[in-house]
């Protein structure tokens, strides 16, 4: 279990910044893209965030 928490951690912030440059992708793409599709992206991205945050303290409590 120990090294369980760090890969998922990894996986996570990996999966933030990969729907961080999707969403950003998106967005500068101005008027062709679909907006409504740029917005479920960040969404997504808050979501993985929060996951990725809740995992780190977790990972925390569990080390003390």
């Amino acid at each position: 279990m120990n090294g369980l928490f760090p890969i998922l951690m990894i996986v996570a912030m990996l999966a933030v910044v990969g729907s961080l440059f999707v969403g950003l992708f998106f967005m500068a793409r101005g008027g062709g893209g679909d907006p409504q599709r740029s917005n479920k992206i960040m969404r997504l991205r808050v979501i993985l965030q929060g996951l990725a945050l809740l995992l780190f303290v977790i990972a925390l409590l569990t080390q003390g």
